[in-house]
């Protein structure tokens, strides 16, 4: 891109100037480019402080987008819905999303890499699919990833302003006495295990699950969840909390595995979100996996 810049954008910050004239680039991305030297006013390397004046020459060059250090890997995918823009996929229990120590392939994030292959346009310069929400190894169900930057800024910020919504299904344990209900209450990290959240008031952030009945068992709950927030392990953490920790979960519930499970009986069952192009309204279901539904069988014969 090259262009000179008008009386109505002089004073502006550069990165924000360029934000402005090219908004399918996030300020991060754009932020970089300006450190790299990829953007030049007058011929001269940019600073991030830099703020043209009417008639400079704004010069920015922007890469070729570099291929994530993650391997393409060839695992079958329930794809849910697919375009341009987005892919929606119904994860399965026991996949992890992110590549991470421990589990550095056959994740979620290798199989999109594979299946999406040249549609990917890049994430703030690298080749990958932009996952805004992630979903634990053990919850199944559905999720979002954006195949370039205009698509993830707008789920992004989807996922912020509460228009990018989730409903789980779940099996907590006993009996809630309520048919609905709100959780608000602040999660944060566990001031001694580090692999567990918390209600806190230090260091958390504000955290809301609505939920209600949908079927009633000896001992256990059939409920649904609905997000207004979208805290790390939210949902499992706020069961535990209210005494109603999620049938398998045994981080935060019982330590041994029940009713032949080997994680918790989760499922994100409906995705809804504005399509970042075209501005439809989609709203989208997954059925309840097999684990769930023979967990429901089984618990219909303790009735």
């Amino acid at each position: 891109m090259k262009t000179q810049v008008t009386a109505k954008e002089s004073g502006l910050r550069v990165d924000a100037l360029i934000s402005k004239e090219l908004p399918e680039l996030s300020r991060s991305f754009v932020q970089k480019l300006i450190a790299q030297g990829d953007v030049t006013i007058n011929g001269h390397p940019a600073k991030k402080s830099d703020r043209p004046q009417a008639g400079d020459s704004l010069e920015l060059n922007i890469p070729e987008a570099q291929p994530l250090e993650v391997l393409p890997q060839d695992i079958p995918l329930s794809v849910v819905y697919e375009d341009d823009d987005v892919i929606v996929v119904d994860k399965p229990r026991g996949m992890v999303v992110h590549p991470a120590p421990g589990h550095s392939d056959g994740t979620l994030v290798n199989a999109l890499m594979a299946h999406c292959g040249s549609s990917l346009s890049g994430i703030n310069g690298v080749l990958r699919p932009g996952i805004v929400h992630r979903i634990d190894k053990d919850t199944s169900g559905l999720i979002i990833a954006a195949k370039n930057d205009a698509a993830h800024r707008s789920l992004a910020a989807q996922l912020k302003d509460h228009t990018l919504a989730r409903t789980y299904e779940a099996i907590v344990r006993g009996n809630l006495r309520e048919d609905s209900g709100t959780i608000d209450a602040p999660i944060g990290r566990h001031p001694v295990d580090r692999k567990r959240r918390c209600v806190t008031a230090k260091n958390s952030k504000r955290a809301v699950t609505h939920w209600h009945v949908l079927a009633r068992y000896p001992g256990y709950t059939h409920v649904q969840c609905d997000l207004e927030t979208g805290r790390t392990h939210q949902i499992r953490v706020h069961m535990a909390y209210i005494g109603h920790p999620i049938l398998g979960d045994t981080l935060y519930g019982s330590h041994k595995p029940e009713l032949g499970l080997t994680g918790q009986c989760l499922h994100a069952r409906c995705l809804r979100f504005i399509h970042p192009s075209t501005g439809e309204a989609i709203e989208l279901e997954c059925p309840l996996p097999e684990y769930f539904t023979d967990v429901l069988r089984k618990l219909q014969h303790l009735g």
